[in-house]
């Protein structure tokens, strides 16, 4: 593929043509809206009337669909619950056009579901059914092979993780081995349980707890020095070629091993900041595979973060709205080394 890009709609056009692997933790997001008028005389809690339900695809799925809104294919990976809840995920995933020849389906397994009860704009409460104990060694030879089928038809393949045991670090390390040898940059959305299993990544995007959780360490948030010194540690300890941590409200923060750069939020009127991180993950990965330069690729998926917390619920990042807006800040331009 030719990497270089005259404007930002060649880069945006250049997206069109990616194919993107993303294994980890599938879910399905269930949404109740209704509206809250009145406590309940039986408990200290507001009485919901139903309006409408929903189910809406989630977790490493839900990175997919920013993936495919960014005009990109999805390959998904994991392993499903052998069960009425799979059994809504395999339909929603064909609703949506994604692929579903890497989905696996398990008796010993359920399919993760997050129900989220919601009046108006408020969430009100969220109930979660789930198993989080690791995969057996039937299911992760069966995974691996998934894995191997669908690595030789992509550019860039993402970890999503989510500690809801689709990973554990003898398949990390087999899945990160597999794309270094055919040369696929490896994006990584880590969780507590295996943070310091991806030795040898391409790119790793923790938010600020999830590096002091990871790291064990602790420091006020504007603790410059300390956090920096913490990404040099987890640099060191994963030869991870780039680093990109989100910082909430602040931004997010990009080393690439020779520069280091803060980015600042953009203001935004923030309705629901859920599926944030999936879609930062998912522009971040487009751009490793096309060989953007750092900088450039945190400010894009920094602006596509910030849209999609204007939505509420977890929505896919919109491309053209995404487009606009890094062309309206100028963003292209005021990078000038943005290939690598």
């Amino acid at each position: 593929m030719d990497y270089s890009f005259r404007s930002l709609k060649d880069l945006f056009r250049a997206f069109d043509e990616l194919n993107v692997l993303v294994v980890g933790d599938v879910m399905i997001d269930s949404y109740l809206w209704g509206k809250s008028t009145r406590i309940s005389p039986e408990a200290p809690v507001p009485i919901v009337n139903v309006l409408k339900r929903e189910m809406r695809l989630g977790g490493a799925a839900n990175v997919a669909l920013n993936v495919q809104a960014m005009g990109a294919k999805p390959y998904l990976c994991s392993v499903i619950g052998d069960d009425k809840d799979g059994a809504d995920y395999l339909r929603l995933m064909q609703e949506k056009g994604l692929p579903t020849e890497g989905i696996l389906q398990s008796t010993e397994r359920v399919t993760t579901i997050k129900h989220r009860i919601i009046s108006g704009a408020q969430q009100l409460l969220r109930v979660d059914s789930e198993i989080e104990h690791n995969l057996t060694e039937e299911e992760e030879e069966r995974l691996e092979a998934s894995f191997l089928q669908l690595l030789d038809k992509v550019d860039v393949v993402i970890f999503e993780d989510y500690d809801k045991g689709v990973f554990s670090e003898r398949n990390i390390q087999r899945f990160l081995q597999l794309s270094n040898e055919r040369g696929i940059p490896s994006v990584i959305d880590p969780k507590k349980k295996n943070f310091l299993s991806y030795v040898g990544c391409s790119l790793f995007k923790p938010n600020l707890k999830e590096l002091k959780e990871g790291l064990k360490v602790d420091f006020s948030d504007e603790n410059q020095e300390a956090f920096e010194t913490a990404v040099e540690d987890l640099q060191e300890r994963l030869q991870v070629e780039q680093v990109l941590v989100t910082l909430s409200e602040r931004g997010v923060f990009v080393a690439d091993g020779v520069e280091k750069t803060y980015i600042e939020a953009h203001r935004r009127s923030i309705s629901d900041v859920s599926g944030a991180g999936d879609t930062v993950i998912s522009i971040a990965a487009l751009c490793m595979a096309l060989r953007t330069s750092a900088p450039f690729m945190a400010g894009l998926s920094n602006l596509g973060g910030g849209l999609v917390c204007e939505q509420v619920g977890v929505v896919p990042v919109n491309k053209d709205r995404l487009f606009d807006e890094a062309l309206r800040i100028g963003l292209f331009e005021t990078n000038e080394h943005r290939i690598a």
